[in-house]
């Protein structure tokens, strides 16, 4: 039994694996198709999910406000055989909106001693009948607050999502470009150390020849020592950017680490604007309004609205008139209105200070809110706009780094051809060599802040969906 369950498990583990190569045997991990796994399967993308559960169990809770309910009050007393009281106090009441409040009720009386406003029919007593609050409670209460705080709630819990979700993409965003740069310079000390190892030996059989100096040997055997250093340099900056972007990495429930030969995109450039929806043509700067932290502050307000209308009703006098009419079981087939329960309670404070105050209090928060929306609008505002200006900033620097490793290029080819004629030195090939590799390595850099500068307006724009 215990062979079958061990073969199954390994069976189960292998198709696992299976299907895990499956989605990761290629050759390149495109950046959309990361984000597309981050925005699926990572845990705190999924966290944030949850806060929308938890508004929509809020508003349950709220609408339970107005769930009807039945009450049972049951007392009785018997002593040395005598029944002093048996008393039975049932209702059915069904809360509405508006402050009005149906019941029904159903009364029985028994025994020797009990007050006699309590006396009923042999029968018992039923009731039907309503409450109306008058005054506080007819157009807002804390009950109808609640459910309307709740529905507010849901809003407030989707803008608040997106956020967390956002923070958690701008820095899976930042571990693929790290991952992209660090993978870029890697290979370009790799094929550096290549072409400085073909020098070395091309150089010592020159020297055997006795067409070049012993010297150039030890020049270019420098050159391969450095180079030599920046691969090892390059692979373990390598090896931490996976492992960095390993953490990011999830389908369903099972973290993944990148194999070796996968690759990243190398056309980022021309598609990573597309993917952020970060191109000047689709960023509308001026309409603010659906950014999840302007739908937040703006859905905090209109939950401060609510409270505050609930002040301004507590200024009410507490009115509150209730009519039951009330009849014997086999009776109630047959109204009569000289038959009921009328009830009216009425209060409201001399002075109300606590009332007043409580609403001065709320209308000064809504106003200290109303001008941090203002300063949050002209914020994103203006970040949008630096941020768009670093972007064509970095593209025209793009331009200007390309064109400037083209010249290096070409000034390295025209030295090699030089030295072939024997009109040039190994010490001058290392230079525009080195000159060429710090370029292309500014070139990656500058790059990377191309792609960190569209995840930051990314960021800035808050619009994970």
């Amino acid at each position: 039994m215990k062979n079958s369950i061990k073969f199954f498990s390994l069976l189960f583990f292998l198709c696992f694996a299976k299907l895990y190569s499956q989605d990761f045997n290629k050759e390149e991990l495109s950046y959309s198709e990361f984000l597309g796994y981050v925005k699926k399967y990572h845990p705190l993308v999924k966290q944030a999910n949850l806060e929308v559960s938890n508004a929509q169990a809020k508003l349950m809770v709220a609408r339970g406000g107005f769930d009807p309910k039945i009450e049972v009050d049951y007392n009785k007393k018997e002593f040395k055989g005598t029944e002093y009281y048996s008393l039975l106090n049932s209702s059915f009441k069904i809360p509405t909106w508006y402050g009005i409040e149906v019941k029904a009720g159903f009364d029985d009386t028994d025994g020797q001693y009990y007050n006699p406003q309590n006396r009923t029919p042999e029968a018992g007593l039923t009731s039907l009948g309503i409450s109306v609050a008058l005054g506080q409670g007819m157009f807002i209460n804390q009950r109808m607050a609640d459910v309307r705080e709740g529905k507010l709630q849901l809003k407030l819990s989707d803008a608040e999502r997106k956020l967390k979700a956002i923070a958690v993409l701008y820095k899976a965003s930042e571990a693929y470009f790290e991952w992209r740069k660090s993978f870029n310079e890697a290979e370009l000390y790799k094929s550096y150390l290549g072409f400085a190892s073909t020098r070395f030996e091309g150089v010592k059989k020159l020297i055997e020849l006795g067409d070049s100096p012993a010297i150039d040997s030890v020049e270019a055997k420098i050159t391969v020592r450095n180079r030599q250093l920046n691969v090892e340099n390059g692979n373990l900056k390598l090896a931490k950017a996976k492992l960095n972007l390993s953490n990011y990495l999830w389908i369903e429930n099972v973290p993944v680490e990148l194999e070796d030969h996968v690759k990243p995109e190398q056309n980022l450039i021309e598609t990573v604007e597309e993917t952020l929806k970060t191109d000047a043509m689709m960023v509308n700067v001026e309409t603010l309004e659906s950014h999840p932290k302007i739908q937040a502050l703006e859905t905090k307000l209109s939950m401060l609205e609510i409270n505050r209308k609930l002040k301004a009703n507590s200024l009410l006098p507490k009115v509150n008139v209730g009519y039951n009419y009330i009849s014997e079981p086999v009776y109630f087939d047959s109204f009569n209105a000289d038959d009921y329960k009328f009830n009216i309670d009425f209060s409201i404070p001399i002075f109300l200070r606590k009332e007043r105050g409580s609403l001065k209090l709320a209308k000064l928060k809504m106003q200290d809110l109303k001008f941090d929306i203002d300063q949050q609008r002209l914020e994103l505002k203006n970040k949008i706009k630096a941020q768009q200006t670093e972007i064509t900033s970095l593209k025209k620097q793009k331009e200007v780094i390309d064109s400037l490793v083209k010249d290096y290029l070409t000034m390295l080819n025209s030295e090699e051809k030089l030295f072939s004629f024997g009109e040039s030195s190994i010490f001058l090939i290392n230079s525009r060599e080195n000159n060429l590799v710090s370029a292309k390595l500014s070139q990656i850099g500058i790059e990377n802040q191309f792609y960190i500068s569209n995840a930051e307006l990314y960021k800035i724009l808050a619009n994970p969906d």
